[in-house]
């Protein structure tokens, strides 16, 4: 199909997300985290377009920090986005720009609005792959400074067998 892309990111080029950087450093840097294919149907920057994504995240950890997506905000910051939840188990982190974080529970169904300005990363909290679609204006651009393991304000842990999210001074 033309438009049709797609990507991949492994641990190895994940540096400085997760918290444990023995744990992460006694990994192995090519394991796949996630994908994302995404269709772009107008060149991107057009103003007014839409593009359409599917993103899968792996089921897994560094230590005791799920794996997550790297984190963007848009370059435009008034350009919101709109994720929808298909298979898995997940969170989706939060952050405003007075430094204000939360989440949202992504389960199968779910659909989650993400206003401009508003910084976001995804966390499988399950043990299958997490499948979430995503639609964002084309003119969108991204941000991925405000995650290099800092920026986001939490992170979501696995304590006692179950996600934990907690509130960070990062």
């Amino acid at each position: 199909m033309p438009g049709l892309r797609s990507s991949e990111k492994k641990l190895g080029q994940l540096s400085g997300i997760f918290r444990d950087a023995q744990a992460f450093r006694g990994m192995d840097p090519d394991t796949i985290v996630y994908r994302v294919w995404w269709w772009e149907p107008v060149p991107g920057g057009t103003e007014g377009g839409l593009f359409w994504g599917l993103t899968e995240i792996q089921p897994g950890s560094v230590g005791d920090e799920y794996y997550m997506t790297h984190g963007h905000r848009h370059a435009v910051l008034d350009r919101a986005e709109f994720y929808g939840t298909t298979v898995g188990e997940g969170m989706l982190v939060l952050r405003d720009e007075s430094g204000r974080s939360w989440f949202e529970a992504m389960k199968p169904g779910s659909l989650h609005y993400i206003s401009g300005r508003v910084a976001h990363r995804v966390v499988n909290t399950g043990d299958v792959p997490l499948r979430f679609v995503a639609c964002w204006p084309s003119d969108a651009g991204h941000d991925y400074q405000i995650a290099g393991g800092k920026g986001f304000g939490a992170r979501v842990l696995r304590q006692n067998g179950k996600p934990s999210f907690t509130l960070t001074e990062e």
